[in-house]
């Protein structure tokens, strides 16, 4: 059984050494490389493959059996709802269960019954799971703004909304769909046939800047680099009420969280070590604009950091309130800065985008509140 997740946040002001090329504002960039690989979980992304889709959905294909559970349920565990029960001791969420419940897929000493039952010790609960049904990628003419292009490698903007690979649930219409009509076969195949070419991402609601490997060679030596935090990315984001510090870091491990398998935790499931630096660029009174620069990149980082010192990012219905203030869709964070090694000529390219025109509007209409 799962322990409560205790939040244990450790705030600092930040360190001068590591902040001397953090600048904002203007035409001035940071050079020095320091942010995280999205090479293994650092990706600030909650895209999930259509695996991990299908078992957080529901949306699996129901033909073909992958695998049964058998679970016994303790003394201790007496009385809970059967699909509480099953998103506590096994890796598959709570909505998860529901689905295979209401689906007949669950039995408890060999009947089928509700998600509401509740469970009693000793007795037999079979879980039966079913294969994912498989995604496809295909080449689609979808629009995408290229900043940067050559035999190598891509500089794309990813705009709001756009999902970066197919899964579950986005199966058309997103980063990978587009760049295989513009590229055809030219892209690393490191990723599989569902995420060629891609080497890190960023959130659907996230806009911003996103590199791109056209052959294995390039798709290496830009992974190499992420890894060893030689690839310089920055943000910008709007958090909720006023930061009194001009500049911090947050030093706190981020895990999966233990209740909604969509989120990650400070503290959570299975945490590493996660740190990032914020520098407060502008106030607006019950909102602040900051930048944001992660010495780690673990999925969600400055969402799930800022939302532990009580800033989420607006619009971040995920970590903050439900409602959106400026009535937008999604969090206001934009990947802002890009730079790294060309991985064939090992010279340092650096990428910087404009804050987009939805965001630089909610700024506009606060600017001008604080004028009247």
């Amino acid at each position: 059984m799962l322990k409560p997740r205790q939040e244990q946040v450790n705030i600092r002001d930040a360190a001068p050494e590591k902040l001397d090329n953090f600048a904002y504002g203007g035409t001035e960039t940071s050079t020095q490389a320091d942010m995280s690989l999205a090479g293994d979980d650092n990706m600030e992304s909650h895209d999930v493959t259509g695996e991990e889709l299908a078992l957080q959905t529901g949306t699996a294909s129901h033909g073909q059996i992958r695998e049964v559970k058998s679970l016994t349920p303790l003394e201790s565990d007496q009385g809970k709802r059967l699909d509480a029960y099953i998103g506590e001791v096994t890796d598959l969420s709570r909505s998860y269960a529901q689905n295979l419940i209401e689906d007949g897929l669950v039995s408890v000493s060999g009947k089928k019954v509700a998600k509401k039952y509740k469970v009693k010790s000793d007795e037999t609960i079979m879980i039966s799971i079913p294969e994912a049904k498989p995604i496809d990628a295909a080449p689609e003419d979808v629009p995408i703004d290229i900043v940067y292009e050559d035999g190598d490698i891509i500089v794309v903007e990813k705009p709001r909304g756009m999902v970066v690979h197919p899964a579950i649930g986005n199966p058309s219409g997103t980063l990978v769909n587009a760049i295989m009509y513009h590229c055809g076969d030219s892209l690393s195949s490191i990723n599989g046939a569902i995420r060629p070419g891609i080497v890190h991402r960023i959130d659907k609601d996230t806009s911003g800047l996103l590199m791109i490997a056209k052959n294995d060679s390039a798709h290496e030596s830009l992974a190499a680099q992420l890894k060893v935090h030689s690839v310089t990315r920055e943000y910008v984001a709007l958090v909720f009420d006023n930061i009194k510090k001009d500049k911090l870091t947050i030093d706190a491990p981020i895990g999966r969280d233990d209740i909604n398998r969509l989120r990650k935790a400070v503290n959570g499931i299975g945490s590493r070590d996660a740190v990032t630096h914020i520098r407060v660029l502008k106030r607006y009174g019950k909102y602040t604009l900051v930048a944001a620069r992660l010495e780690t990149g673990r999925t969600h980082q400055i969402r799930v950091h800022m939302a532990s010192i009580k800033h989420p990012l607006v619009g971040d219905t995920l970590y903050g309130p439900k409602k959106h203030p400026f009535g937008l869709t999604g969090q206001l964070l934009h990947a802002r800065l890009l730079g790294f090694e060309h991985p064939r000529t090992g010279e340092y390219m650096e990428f910087s985008s404009e804050i987009p025109e939805y965001f630089q509007e909610v700024l506009d209409k606060l600017a001008d509140m604080e004028n009247r």
